[in-house]
């Protein structure tokens, strides 16, 4: 019998193929003891590593490899971790202290120096572990087609995976609407999280990852193997399908990608996406020691604007900096905060840091300029009728006027219970449910634990969905859904028939989402939506929703 590791499936995609291992940065112990004379070595190995994988890179990886292999062998970096040894610290500890002095003064120097903080760690993390006897930290260097295992993964580590070469992700922790699971969606690959014990499958090891059915199956059957076939055979029929989204009977909704980065944003270009739902503008400042200058961010959203303009140009929502909570910034995030969360995240540091918040605004009004496109923006973590008021009124002195539209995100309960005040300000709203549903339920959304009460179909956040909606209807004013649940078909009928105007999701989901849309009339998704509000619970209501939908559709797409 094949051993299967059970977790949370993210998406309904699945993939076989070998397993790669993500590890985490070595912690170093006090008193570790060791031979002074090693750490030279050890900088020279992590160097010569890097170097040799630099040869066979893209010149984007190559060039990230030579600099952190530079690094390595600074002369100055080895001589202090070595004259620190001599006075008694173990080598690891000497290793540590010396990078963190060096990281202290690029940080203080600020400028390029501060930028190559993050190429100092790398070379830590790496000599320590080399010192240490332990795995290389990080993601490796894919040379085939993969499955990354890891106990959890960073956002720049997210971020950073390849498409064309990681199969699938899994791992042990972390929760379905965490920022893991997320960038796993955009980049279209099935995911697993919570999969407990799975970190035990030695690399190299064949396995199935079943998203749908959220199981990691080592060594899996031949069946098994047919099966992910099939389901990619499926998969790529309904991508045939590039007709706008719709109802049956004529009833339009737009389907919008969900995208991060330029790169992301050529990829959903190419295919049958109507826009951008939701472009996460953080991810352009993670894994950075300061914030991208004007220049650099307005030569980042010109790059998005431009890839979804021409002769059809197509809607482009940009989300303004949602950093904080699990997606700290190390200049900005605020220290000490018990419960990030609930703090200062999103547009909450424009309190603390109203340059910040301008000089996106001001970069992305100069890259609609320069493309001549007329983005949608908005702000995330908006509370208040006053908050959303004052967004749009920064938005537009920064010179984003009319045609450009600015909104904001519905993600706490009282901008979704207020919400047709605030859209007496801003031209539209869409709604983050992975946040709506994290504070709704009191449920930290990184707690894989608690993910049974983050799932969408909870009808207590479907409600506040359902009075969102009305808001906009009542408004003449769209509102959008960017959050997963937009990704999940039975959900994307509902929100259709709660009264959404868009759905935007990763790349992958649209075309299961598309497929069922096509078969089932507005009427139909709106008395799933009254069925789902009328439950006592997700199942209840999930299995309301099922029982209305066409049943030869809806199992021939494993939902």
């Amino acid at each position: 019998m094949s051993t299967v590791y059970e977790g949370v499936g993210v998406g309904r995609g699945m993939a076989v193929g070998p397993v790669v291992k993500v590890h985490p940065s070595p912690a170093v112990p006090v008193g570790a003891g060791g031979d002074p004379d090693a750490i030279e070595p050890a900088f020279a190995a992590v160097a010569a590593t890097l170097t040799k994988r630099a040869e066979g890179a893209t010149k984007t990886v190559a060039d990230i490899l030579k600099a952190t292999a530079q690094m390595a062998q600074d002369p100055a970096l080895r001589a202090e971790a070595v004259q620190r040894a001599g006075t008694g610290e173990s080598p690891a500890e000497a290793v540590d202290r010396s990078v963190q002095r060096f990281v202290d003064m690029f940080q203080a120097a600020g400028g390029y120096l501060a930028e190559r903080v993050t190429d100092l760690r790398s070379v830590r993390d790496r000599v320590v572990a080399e010192l240490l006897g332990l795995p290389e930290p990080g993601v490796p260097v894919l040379s085939v087609p993969s499955i990354v295992i890891a106990t959890d993964l960073a956002p720049a580590d997210t971020a950073a995976l390849d498409p064309q070469m990681v199969l699938a992700i899994v791992t042990s922790h972390g929760g379905p609407t965490g920022h893991t699971a997320i960038i796993a969606g955009q980049l279209g690959l099935p995911c697993v999280v919570r999969a407990s014990g799975v970190m035990a499958v030695e690399e190299g090891t064949e396995v199935a990852v079943d998203a749908a059915a959220g199981t990691v199956v080592v060594d899996p059957s031949p069946e098994l193997r047919e099966e992910a076939a099939a389901r990619a055979r499926v998969q790529a029929q309904l991508a045939q399908d590039t007709l706008p989204g719709a109802t049956s009977d004529g009833h339009e909704i737009a389907l919008l990608a969900n995208i991060g980065t330029p790169a992301d944003a050529t990829r959903a270009a190419a295919t049958p996406a109507e826009g951008v739902g939701l472009f996460r503008t953080e991810v352009l400042f993670l894994d950075r020691a300061t914030e991208p200058t004007l220049d650099e961010q307005a030569t980042a959203y010109g790059a998005v604007l431009g890839a979804f303009g021409g002769d059809a140009p197509r809607k482009v929502v940009v989300r303004t900096l949602d950093a904080g909570a699990d997606k700290p910034l190390p200049f900005v995030t605020q220290p000490g905060e018990e419960n990030p969360a609930l703090g200062v995240r999103g547009y909450r540091l424009a309190r603390r840091n109203p340059e910040l918040l301008r000089t996106q605004l001001e970069a992305l009004a100069a890259a609609a300029r320069s493309t001549g496109a007329t983005p949608w923006v908005m702000a995330p973590m908006i509370a208040t009728v006053a908050e959303a008021a004052a967004f749009a009124q920064t938005a537009r002195e920064a010179g984003l006027t009319e045609p450009c539209k600015v909104g904001v995100m519905v993600e706490v309960p009282s901008a979704a219970l207020r919400a047709a005040d605030m859209l007496e300000h801003v031209d539209f709203v869409s709604i983050g449910t992975n946040d709506l549903a994290q504070y709704a339920m009191a449920t930290d959304r990184l707690r894989g634990t608690l993910a049974d009460l983050l799932d969408p179909f909870q009808p207590a956040v479907l409600d506040l969905v359902a009075t969102t909606a009305r808001a906009g209807a009542a408004a003449g004013k769209p509102v959008g859904v960017c959050g997963e649940s937009a990704s999940d078909p039975l959900m994307a009928l509902v929100l259709t028939g709660l009264g959404i105007t868009s759905l935007s999701m990763s790349i992958g989901a649209m075309p299961a989402v598309r497929h069922l849309l096509h078969h089932h009339t507005l009427e139909q998704c709106q008395a799933m939506a009254e069925a789902a509000l009328g439950a006592t619970s997700a199942a209840e209501a999930r299995e309301a929703v099922r029982a209305l939908a066409d049943k030869e559709i809806v199992g021939s797409l494993a939902l």
